[in-house]
């Protein structure tokens, strides 16, 4: 059931019995300051849905993240078909709990997300694709390999685009 391991996590597909813990991130208002609203627990439940459909059509999309000490779910991180200004692209999202903030899982997952897209996926690039605000995520791509792609807008906000090349990581 593991899709990756790393040395403190191991990444699983998301099923409907973990909405109510990722509801701790997704409908948590300090956590999704960077999305139009938190997500209502119904949301929580089509997002896993919407992931559990990219398994299937994709073969990824983004992973339960799981503390191996203890086995607690503490977010998402993988890999999702992003539509970006007409360019249809493998993006590397995350979502952690604020508890488990600060103390390097997000850059964890991602990396791991990163090389199993390079390494097992076969894609030549991978993106990182956020609001202009968002600048804990823009230093999360930072560490994992990423460098600034563009800038453009979308619903009236500047979004950023970062972007790691399979041979320069």
């Amino acid at each position: 059931m593991k899709i990756i391991e790393t040395k403190r996590l191991y990444l699983r597909e998301l099923v409907l019995e973990d909405t109510h813990q990722l509801s701790k991130v997704l409908s948590d208002p300090e956590s999704m300051q960077f999305y139009p609203e938190p997500f209502s627990t119904e949301k929580v439940g089509s997002w896993i849905q919407w992931n559990i459909d990219n398994y299937k059509k994709y073969n990824h999309g983004l992973w339960a993240v799981v503390l191996k000490d203890g086995d607690n779910l503490i977010g998402d991180c993988g890999i999702t078909m992003q539509f970006i200004e007409g360019e249809t692209v493998p993006e590397i999202g995350f979502h952690i709990i604020k508890d488990y903030w600060n103390k390097g899982y997000a850059t964890e997952a991602a990396i791991a997300c990163r090389d199993y897209a390079f390494m097992v996926l076969k894609y030549p690039k991978v993106f990182s694709y956020t609001t202009i605000k968002n600048t804990p995520s823009q230093k999360v791509a930072e560490k994992i390999g990423m460098q600034k792609y563009k800038v453009f807008e979308k619903n009236g906000e500047k979004q950023i685009v970062q972007v790691a090349l399979h041979n320069e990581v």
